[in-house]
């Protein structure tokens, strides 16, 4: 096929390309710079200047291709995620209208940290919660099934890890060098799923390739670490102690991410896998964690 990619040069889709060349796709990647441009031609991509602020016209390129991997979202709006996940919303209806009947293959990006479980462990059964920044682009991408899209959503662990990342972890991190401690909220059973971001480039190629319409797909390798042992390893890397917060201290602690700190969001992947084949090879979280990468500079 021939793919028009969006964020491909960012961690995940600098991960996706390759992926998807090396399974024989071709691929026609967005950059809105030339300096994202350069290294996606330099990754073996067509590339088509333009940004998300234009759905009408990256629903043109989508048009011309075989199917869409968009991994896009504005960073730049944070921490304003609810203006950045209006602009998401109208490139997936755009996107969507231009494949329209096509049965063309749409594979969006969306978190596990939307969903509602009432047992514990979310399955890809579970739908997003309503008001939280992504579920309203994670619905209207499923419902495009109903309109001769082959839609599917990949909702991704917190932390997809690796080198080279650049989320939640590596703040965590910063924030343990910071403080001199590294800390966990409570009693941190609370658990995070996480993925390694080559094996989050497998399961997009392997969503575009099959996932039937209308699938809500989970990018979580490990199902649920608790947040006691994420505190654990950072303070193994970093030689710092580790130690319990109370809950009314952790914006104060974490900043932004004191929100999520707390978060119980055990998610499970095994339909997932036994829908698309994916299985997961490379290192856990922890296991990235004890190479030594992620401490190795501020």
């Amino acid at each position: 096929m021939r793919v028009f990619v969006t964020g491909g040069s960012g961690f995940i889709g600098s991960a996706v390309i390759p992926e998807l060349l090396g399974a024989g796709h071709r691929v026609l990647a967005l950059a809105r710079s030339e300096k994202s441009a350069g290294a996606l031609r330099a990754a073996g991509a067509e590339v088509h200047r333009g940004s998300l602020d234009e759905p009408g016209d990256l629903a043109r390129a989508a048009a011309g291709t075989d199917g869409v991997i968009h991994l896009a979202f504005n960073h730049d709006a944070f921490p304003d995620l609810t203006r950045a996940a209006e602009a998401d919303l109208r490139v997936i209806e755009a996107v969507g209208t231009a494949l329209e009947g096509s049965e063309r293959p749409f594979v969006v990006t969306s978190g596990t940290m939307m969903l509602a479980s009432a047992e514990g462990v979310a399955t890809e059964e579970d739908t997003p919660v309503a008001g939280t920044y992504r579920a309203d682009p994670d619905l209207a991408a499923l419902a495009l099934a109903r309109r001769g899209v082959r839609s599917a959503v990949v909702r991704l662990a917190p932390s997809v890890h690796g080198r080279g990342d650049q989320g939640f972890v590596p703040r965590l991190i910063d924030v343990a060098r910071e403080k001199g401690v590294a800390a966990y909220v409570g009693d941190g059973t609370n658990r995070w799923p996480a993925v390694h971001r080559l094996d989050a480039a497998r399961l997009f190629r392997l969503a575009l390739e099959s996932a039937p319409a209308g699938t809500g797909l989970h990018g979580a390798a490990d199902e649920g670490i608790p947040f006691k042992d994420i505190a654990a390893a950072i303070g193994s890397g970093l030689d710092v102690p580790v130690r319990s917060i109370p809950a009314d201290e952790a914006q104060a602690h974490f900043g932004w991410l004191g929100a999520v700190a707390a978060v119980d969001n055990a998610t499970s992947s095994e339909r997932t896998r036994n829908l698309l084949g994916w299985k997961p090879e490379q290192p856990g979280l922890i296991a990235d964690l004890a190479e030594g990468h992620y401490f190795s500079a501020p």
